[in-house]
Formats: C-alpha cells, sequence, structure tokens
C-alpha cells in the first residue's frame, strides 16, 4: 500500500498569506474610517440631546414661571436663575436655560456627569462647556459646546467633528 502525504505547500502557504495581507490592507482603512464616523455619530447624537434638554428645560421653566406649584419639593427658576424640575432633578438654570455647567446641561441631557469617560465623553468646565469624545484626533475637533443663555437670547450649542 502506498501512503499518501497530506499538507499544503510552501507555495499553497505564500498564497494565502497574500490574500491576507491584502484584505487586510483594504479593511484597515475602512475600520479606521468607521471609528471616526462612531465619534461622528456619538457626537452629533450628544448634540441633539443638549438642544433638546435646552428646550426642554426652558419649557419647564416657563410653566413654572406661569403656574407656579405647590407640590414639594417646589421649583425656583426665575427669569434669570433658579432651577427648574426635570425628572425629579432640580437643573440650574440661568436665564431660563439650564446652566453652562455638569449639573446644569450635561444633567439635563443625561448625560453620565459621575463617570463620563464610560460613555466615551470629557467634560471640560468653563465659558462655554465643553463635551468631547475619547479617542479623537485632535481634542478641540470633536465637541458639542454650550456656552450660558444670556439675557432675552438662547444658548449659543456647536458642534464640530472636523478632528474626531
Amino acid at each position: 500500500m502506498k501512503k499518501s502525504v497530506q499538507g499544503f505547500t510552501l507555495i499553497e502557504l505564500i498564497i494565502v498569506i497574500t490574500i491576507i495581507g491584502i484584505l487586510a490592507a483594504i479593511a484597515l482603512p475602512r475600520y479606521i474610517a468607521a471609528q471616526r464616523d462612531a465619534r461622528v455619530a456619538k457626537m452629533q447624537g450628544i448634540y441633539g440631546s443638549v438642544r433638546a434638554a435646552a428646550a426642554l428645560a426652558k419649557a419647564r421653566c416657563e410653566l413654572d414661571l406661569a403656574v407656579p406649584s405647590t407640590v414639594a419639593p417646589l421649583p425656583t427658576c426665575t427669569a434669570t436663575a433658579g432651577t427648574a424640575l426635570m425628572d425629579g432633578t432640580a437643573i440650574p438654570m440661568v436665564n431660563r436655560y439650564p446652566a453652562a455647567t455638569a449639573a446644569g446641561i450635561a444633567t439635563a441631557a443625561g448625560i453620565d456627569t459621575v463617570t463620563p469617560a464610560n460613555d466615551g465623553l470629557v467634560l471640560v468646565a468653563g465659558t462655554p462647556f465643553f463635551i468631547r469624545a475619547v479617542g479623537a484626533t485632535t481634542a478641540t475637533g470633536c465637541q458639542v459646546s454650550y456656552t450660558a443663555a444670556a439675557a432675552g437670547a438662547a444658548p449659543a450649542i456647536a458642534l464640530t467633528t472636523g478632528g474626531c
């Protein structure tokens, strides 16, 4: 009886390795682009959340001013300061909009202010208040900025995604 030898030849192995290398060269740039696209989508979602939270908090403040509540805890929203209750949380207000702080706009938007890095975010206090994406190409190139409302005006909310 003849014994048959089984296995791959050197040429077959080289061809398979070459094919895998070509596929990796094609897939790697697409994978990197997918990460950037995910950060852009995340920041667009944050931008929408911040805009919606600002509008909802203003509506809550306007309602509190028009029809004062007698239910505890009492809202304290005034034309220039105070707090508005959103889902039972007191949101600090400035000129009828959420304050440009983690306790203000970030809490109103439902952003984790205790461990924001778990959501891939960095909160930067200051004027304006910044919400930045972790892992961005440039820290200031992938962010949402929120500037507190001036008297009689809406807050300035801006999205930057050039460096995601």
